[in-house]
């Protein structure tokens, strides 16, 4: 099994949350950077622990924070899955629209001069991510997936569609009413940690080891066999990031 989307670094103790992750049958972790100083740590948590990779971008509550896309790039250089989290997050607004709009475009246009696909935050902004994403030839992962506007658009063009904690709150049946029109080869699953933990930890703290919870609760939704479904996911994440 694989968690397609963590913040190993925010995480108190990353090597004993990737220990318990392994404990419960989570052999692989995709690791994200936000930033610089983020990056930094992911990539150095990810030499000392097999089955962490790495993805790095500026997020969108950063772009108006002076970050530089060519030092981040380089940092881990040889080492990137991915180019993200990145995208637009206009409920939020942490960063001025015209920030985010530019950082956004900025790294869709590395992304393709270095041949990685994109991990993609869309929040309230899901017209201007289609728009932006139009042109871009490399490979799409909609983040956290939150936005069933945005799932026409995503089936039509063939992205991959992630699913967090949050597609198993009660509250949230259009999650799953999504997760279920989603084609086997592009669903993935991940845990966002250490936020949005799944129903049945809600209120803790979490970490990888969770994604079975989401994977169970896409199972559900999909009527499909649990073990079944983590193995397509895993296979999946592989193409999508080219993961070994």
């Amino acid at each position: 099994m694989i968690d397609t989307h963590a913040h190993l670094d925010a995480l108190e103790d990353p090597a004993a949350a990737v220990s318990r992750a392994r404990a419960a049958g989570v052999e692989r972790i995709v690791s994200i950077g936000c930033g610089v100083a983020s990056t930094r740590a992911t990539v150095a948590i990810a030499d000392t622990e097999p089955g962490v990779s790495v993805a790095a971008g500026v997020h969108p509550h950063q772009a108006g924070d002076g970050e530089s896309i060519d030092e981040l790039a380089g940092l881990a250089d040889g080492r990137l899955v991915a180019i993200g989290e990145i995208g637009l997050d206009f409920f939020r607004d942490y960063a001025p629209r015209d920030d985010q709009r530019r950082m956004f475009i900025e790294q869709l246009e590395l992304a393709e001069q270095v041949g990685l696909p994109v991990i993609v935050h869309s929040r309230a902004a899901e017209q201007e991510t289609a728009e932006l994403l139009s042109d871009f030839r490399g490979s799409v992962v909609l983040h956290c997936f939150s936005s069933p506007a945005l799932l026409p658009v995503a089936l039509e063009r063939g992205y991959y569609v992630s699913f967090a904690g949050n597609v198993t709150y009660p509250k949230a049946p259009e999650l799953r009413e999504a997760a279920q029109a989603v084609p086997a080869e592009r669903l993935l699953a991940e845990t966002d940690c250490p936020y949005l933990a799944p129903q049945p930890v809600r209120g803790k703290r979490n970490e990888p080891a969770f994604v079975v919870h989401t994977v169970a609760a896409l199972a559900e939704a999909r009527r499909e066999d649990a073990a079944e479904l983590a193995q397509r996911i895993d296979a999946n994440a592989s193409a999508a990031f080219g993961l070994a």
